[in-house]
C-alpha cells in the first residue's frame, strides 16, 4: 500500500493532538488508497539535524509552524530543497505565515488556539487538496 509521509513542526501537544485527529479521519477515509506516516518535530535543532538532511522527496506535506520548545524557529526548513508547494504554514501569529509566504509558501491555514477544532477542518481541508 502507498503511504504518505507528513512531517509536523509543531510545539503545542494540543494542536499536535487536534492534527492528528484529523488525519487519522482521513487515512480512515482513504483506507484502500493509502496509509498516513505522520513525523514530529518539536524543535528547530531537530529539523537541522534530521529533516533538512533527507532526500527533497521524503516528505509528501509539511505542516509548519514556527516557534519551536526550544526557543527557535522551524523555519530553518530548507523551503527550497522540499518544495513551498508542499508546505502549509500553519502558524497563530499572522507575521510568521506572512514571513513564510515570503519565502513561496502559499498555503497557510492561521491556527486560532480559541478555535483548534475548526482549524483541524480548515486545515484538513487544505491537506486533501495535496495528498489525494
Amino acid at each position: 500500500m502507498l503511504t504518505k509521509r507528513i512531517l509536523i513542526l509543531e510545539d503545542d501537544l494540543e494542536t499536535v493532538s487536534v492534527i492528528s485527529k484529523a488525519l487519522a479521519q482521513y487515512e480512515n477515509d482513504n483506507i484502500k488508497n493509502f496509509d498516513i506516516a505522520i513525523t514530529i518535530l518539536s524543535e528547530y535543532t531537530q529539523v537541522e539535524e534530521y529533516a533538512n538532511k533527507l532526500s527533497k522527496d521524503y516528505f509528501d506535506l509539511i505542516l509548519l509552524d514556527r516557534d519551536c520548545k526550544a526557543c527557535g524557529s522551524f523555519h530553518v526548513l530548507d523551503f527550497e530543497k522540499f518544495g513551498t508547494d508542499k508546505i502549509i504554514s500553519i502558524s497563530s501569529t499572522s507575521q510568521w505565515n506572512a514571513e513564510a509566504k515570503t519565502r513561496g509558501v502559499e498555503i497557510i491555514v492561521q491556527k486560532d488556539y480559541a478555535n483548534l477544532d475548526q482549524f483541524a477542518q480548515n486545515l484538513a481541508g487544505e491537506i486533501k487538496k495535496i495528498i489525494k
